[in-house]
């Protein structure tokens, strides 16, 4: 896609919902915010405050009916992921928005959102990588990458890949030098403590480790998306 011209205002959206991962959210939000001559709307299906995974309250701003249409639209993930793949108000948002959004973006696995809103059928898409092999069940191509981009469709690995992806749409809408000075200002520049950011370089007693704590709600993740994979006929690849 072609940089905004910096004199057209772009709207953008994130949606929140309860047991989402508030970073999946943040930390996109603190470098999309800051997208020269935006507005960026918090959006949910009430204004009532909304509870993260581990216990965080995030304020909306606005309703989902009350959003404007969306340049950009953001999708966090979360453990309340699992019940936002059968909230069809969200999923009828989502279709909605991605019908004429510049782009639509997805962290963690919010990418599950939108294969359950059929967005991910025969398109490249990452996600966290304890439920990157649930993508298929929505007819998606899975791709084990940071960020990865099909057309308008941007999709980043777990939680922190959501500021890489921030800063790469950044760049898609202003140029780079609009994501540099963002990049900049919040000193995004990682240098983490150990090498345990991914499973192919984790330590495999902390990969299994992570993988046990997971398998209740990942066994509800399969099962809800085979069943909304069913409803709706988005086949496998």
């Amino acid at each position: 896609m072609s940089v905004v011209p910096n004199e057209i205002h772009l709207q953008i959206g994130g949606i929140l919902f309860p047991e989402l991962d508030q970073a999946d959210f943040t930390g996109p939000f603190e470098v999309l915010s800051r997208i020269p001559n935006s507005t960026f709307h918090i959006l949910a299906k009430t204004k009532e405050p909304v509870r993260d995974a581990k216990g965080l309250m995030l304020v909306p701003e606005k309703t989902l009916n009350e959003s404007p249409q969306l340049d950009l639209l953001l999708v966090p993930g979360g453990a309340g992921v699992n019940a936002v793949m059968e909230d069809e108000t969200i999923l009828g948002f989502v279709r909605v928005q991605a019908t004429h959004a510049r782009l639509v973006f997805s962290v963690c696995t919010g990418a599950l959102v939108l294969g359950a809103a059929g967005l991910l059928v025969g398109r490249k898409a990452t996600t966290h990588w304890a439920s990157h092999h649930l993508l298929r069940e929505f007819g998606a191509i899975p791709v084990n990458d940071r960020v990865v981009i099909d057309g308008s469709l941007v999709t980043a690995a777990g939680v922190t890949a959501g500021i890489d992806g921030a800063l790469k749409i950044t760049s898609l809408l202003r140029g780079d030098r609009a994501a540099q000075e963002i990049q900049l200002y919040i000193q995004y520049a990682p240098e983490p403590p150990f090498n345990s950011g991914d499973p192919g370089t984790a330590p495999p007693e902390i990969v299994q480790a992570r993988r046990e704590a997971l398998q209740q709600l990942l066994g509800e993740r399969l099962a809800i998306a085979q069943r909304v994979a069913k409803k709706f006929s988005i086949g496998r690849n």
